[in-house]
């Protein structure tokens, strides 16, 4: 998963071309500190593995009335982990997170805006659909992000697909305003070699939006895409094993790049929401 430095041309932070786009302004260098929910879960350490249901039971985790650990992680027997982080997102709607998933994937000066200080490229696989926007534009698309996580420059494929695949059926995800779930599965953008899945699950609260992030990474969640891969995969499933540092380094990532996001996402939605030209140009910029 990791490369020892960056592909030329590729480059952390703001460049005089990148000032000139048109959403150049949102661009915060600084981040602020992580939520005292998140420290606390760092401080903690690892958890039982009781505590972070697997993905066969993360419809049930995340819709149910059942009291969840919100932050967390844990090391799992076969090598994985799972991560969880909660984010408030006072501000933002629901339907603003999809929007900015479908928005984001076209320009790496865009995905810069989400975290300053480790989103390096995007770009899509392939271009998306003309005329479209929100979840209609990112399901069913790849993302080849290059980003730093901790100090490890990671090129991964991230793999949009529809919520009912990971079995999230609730009702509320009809109504973008009440709740929203990004859905996808992880890989490596240079192997077709897939390592876990994600949901970010936004719902509705008083005053903006509360985001609950799951992570299952590593061990079974390991995968080929094709035979080659299938051969590859099934040799790191017995090699690789993640780490707490692994662990560790992803929420403290998400617990920043989340927050920082709500921050500016509802003026940015007010301005490019609607302007086809500025708001997305659905070119293809994975290469």
């Amino acid at each position: 998963m990791k490369r020892s430095k960056p592909i030329s041309g590729r480059y952390l932070g703001y460049r005089e071309a990148d000032r000139a786009t048109p959403y150049a302004r949102f661009f915060n260098p600084e981040l602020a500190p992580l939520a005292s929910h998140v420290c606390a879960a760092l401080d903690r350490g690892g958890v039982p593995i009781d505590l972070l249901p697997g993905i066969d039971g993360a419809a049930e985790n995340l819709f149910g009335d059942t009291a969840v650990l919100e932050d967390g992680w844990v090391l799992t027997q076969d090598g994985g982990m799972r991560v969880s982080v909660r984010t408030d997102m006072p501000g933002v709607t629901p339907a603003m997170v999809d929007w900015w998933f479908g928005w984001h994937g076209d320009a790496p000066a865009k995905y810069k805006l989400w975290h300053p200080q480790a989103h390096v490229h995007v770009g899509w696989r392939e271009t998306p659909p003309a005329g479209t926007s929100g979840r209609a534009l990112y399901v069913g698309q790849t993302s080849i992000v290059d980003e730093y996580i901790g100090s490890d420059l990671i090129r991964g494929a991230i793999s949009f697909v529809p919520p009912a695949s990971f079995g999230f059926t609730d009702p509320r995800l009809d109504d973008d305003q009440q709740a929203t779930i990004v859905c996808a599965r992880l890989g490596l953008g240079d192997a077709p070699i897939d390592i876990g899945y994600l949901a970010h699950h936004v719902r509705a609260v008083p005053g903006g939006s509360e985001m609950r992030s799951r992570f299952w990474m590593g061990g079974a969640h390991v995968g080929g895409r094709n035979l080659v891969g299938s051969l590859a995969a099934a040799v790191a499933k017995r090699v690789l094993r993640l780490t707490e540092s692994d662990a560790r380094a992803l929420l403290v990532h998400c617990g920043q790049e989340m927050p920082h996001l709500a921050a500016f996402l509802p003026a940015l939605h007010a301005e490019f929401a609607d302007n086809g030209p500025a708001g997305t140009s659905n070119t293809r910029m994975a290469s």
